[in-house]
């Protein structure tokens, strides 16, 4: 445990992504998402081989027995990129990082139709009161006709399937922590990503216009690739269910780059829903840790000690009580 050094990564990891989303927002829409997901990909490549070579961890990176779940990941991780570029494209900042904030709910549903996990009526009504949260947020699309022009709706949509796809993402990366390196799951993911937005290319690349368009189109995938590096490495110093909450910070840096590069401002819809749904988030999270240490505290002494000897001596006969635990 490294308080401060978790905090530090995950506050970082969620500017870096903000950071990303500020410069995709400035292009709007001047390429195709597969060509801006193209570079988000290869420069994102740099700092992580550079971070995980150093590391020694890429050895044995692209060995893996799980072939298909890593192309499942990698599949909601496609769609999750071009939907959020093309989100970025065509509605606020901070309006697409607060509907991103549904994603947390959302794995809750998912948990409990892929993973058949039992989700009892707290965390079922947190999940509705975040999504009340959420049509609060759209309430001035709603409302103001005129402003819901047919590019606001297509980005809204894309918002949603991004926090769709982030929720699935979210599934799939419990079931392969269980047998896959951090480094395999990094690399495979932004490997498919490239892959497939390089068979874009067909459908109208542009060859950059400025050199400055050159330089933003790199800093999306410098920034993206160092927020993944620093999202996991603040996991190495806290649990997740410490550091989830500190995610919510990516609505203040959304707030302030909005404002200060594209002059945006959150209306008081966006604001009000942004924290009902935040507070739903932090709800599930805390009963998720909640459930964690009731289940260990209602877990025998005797078979904690039987298992923790297990791990230090694998090839122990394995108790009674342990095989029940």
């Amino acid at each position: 445990m490294n308080i401060v050094k978790a905090v530090s990564f995950k506050v970082a990891s969620t500017l870096m992504f903000a950071v990303m989303g500020a410069q995709v927002r400035y292009l709007a829409g001047a390429y195709p998402e597969g060509q801006v997901a193209f570079f988000r990909s290869v420069f994102a490549l740099i700092p992580i081989l550079v971070v995980f070579g150093w590391r020694g961890q890429l050895k044995g990176a692209l060995r893996t027995e799980r072939p298909s779940d890593h192309l499942l990941r990698g599949v909601f991780s496609v769609i999750g990129t071009f939907a959020t570029f093309a989100a970025l494209a065509r509605i606020p900042i901070a309006d697409f990082t607060a509907i991103a904030f549904a994603s947390p709910l959302i794995t809750v549903i998912f948990a409990a139709v892929f993973l058949k996990e039992k989700v009892h009526a707290y965390r079922w009504s947190a999940v509705a009161f975040g999504f009340c949260g959420v049509i609060l947020m759209l309430m001035p699309y709603f409302r103001d006709h005129a402003a819901l022009t047919a590019s606001m709706i297509v980005g809204i949509l894309f918002a949603l399937t991004n926090a769709f796809t982030a929720g699935g993402a979210s599934i799939q990366i419990r079931r392969l922590t269980a047998t896959e390196t951090t480094s395999s799951i990094v690399i495979f993911m932004t490997l498919l990503v490239l892959l497939v937005s390089l068979l874009t290319a067909p459908f109208g690349w542009r060859m950059p216009a400025t050199w400055q368009d050159v330089a933003i189109l790199v800093g999306i995938g410098i920034a993206g690739g160092l927020g993944q590096i620093f999202f996991t490495d603040s996991y190495r110093f806290a649990p997740a269910s410490f550091l989830a909450p500190f995610d919510y910070t990516a609505m203040l840096w959304a707030f302030l780059l909005g404002y200060w590069f594209f002059g945006e401002v959150p209306t008081l819809y966006v604001v009000i829903g942004a924290i009902v749904v935040a507070s739903a988030g932090i709800f599930v999270i805390l009963r998720e840790r909640y459930l964690g240490l009731k289940r260990l505290r209602d877990t025998p002494v005797a078979a904690i000690a039987t298992m923790a000897d297990d791990e230090e001596n694998p090839d122990a006969p394995v108790s009674d009580e342990a095989k029940a635990a």
